[in-house]
């Protein structure tokens, strides 16, 4: 079950946006991912709690940051509840979208688990609904995903495989790489992994 922590920046200027402490596992339903994120100073800024099927499904998702607390799940496309800061009112959504994304390393998981990309093969195309802090407002977005490499490195048990993926954002289009080992993000546009208890957990 690894467990670890990441700090997070913005990725055009590098200003500190705090850390995100994680643990992961596969499990009965196929992957679970909860953690809980701190601001520069310390201070709570949010958790997450997300759960996939064994096709990388988003099956649960309750995200909260700010006072803000959005519950989802993939049904008819993906739906969602997002409530306000004073728990008053709740606003359902729902649209025709594959999976979700956000501020969270957890949904770049999520998304290679769910799209499985083949080496030099096209890339995926991909439509997700974005909740990003401070009040996770949803929006729409559309990437396309291609596995580009994968290395194995030597460890002191098996050989570590490390995917790199390029991700494109459809409607600006802006690419960046990433780099997953399992089911940790060693590196991405405004991540950084800087502690790992034990080793990432492979998907079958």
């Amino acid at each position: 079950m690894p467990r670890g922590r990441y700090t997070l920046h913005d990725p055009h200027d590098h200003t500190p946006l705090g850390e995100e402490h994680f643990q992961c596992a596969p499990g009965p339903s196929g992957w679970r991912y909860v953690s809980r994120t701190t601001t520069p100073d310390g201070a709570h800024a949010g958790s997450l709690d997300l759960t996939l099927d064994d096709l990388g499904r988003p099956i649960r998702l309750e995200l909260r940051a700010a006072d803000w607390h959005v519950r989802a799940a993939a049904l008819d496309g993906v739906t969602w509840v997002r409530s306000d800061p004073r728990g008053e009112h709740a606003q359902e959504g729902n649209a025709a979208a594959h999976a979700f994304t956000g501020a969270s390393p957890a949904f770049l998981v999520a998304l290679a688990r769910l799209l499985r990309p083949e080496p030099a093969a096209p890339a995926v195309r991909v439509r997700l609904v974005a909740f990003t802090p401070p009040v996770l407002a949803p929006r729409t977005i559309d990437q396309a995903w291609a596995l580009t490499d994968s290395e194995a490195h030597a460890t002191d048990n098996a050989p570590l495989i490390v995917d790199a993926y390029q991700v494109g954002d459809l409607q600006t289009g802006e690419q960046h790489t990433v780099h997953l080992a399992g089911d940790v993000v060693l590196s991405a546009p405004g991540v950084e992994l800087e502690d790992l208890e034990s080793p990432p957990s492979g998907f079958a």
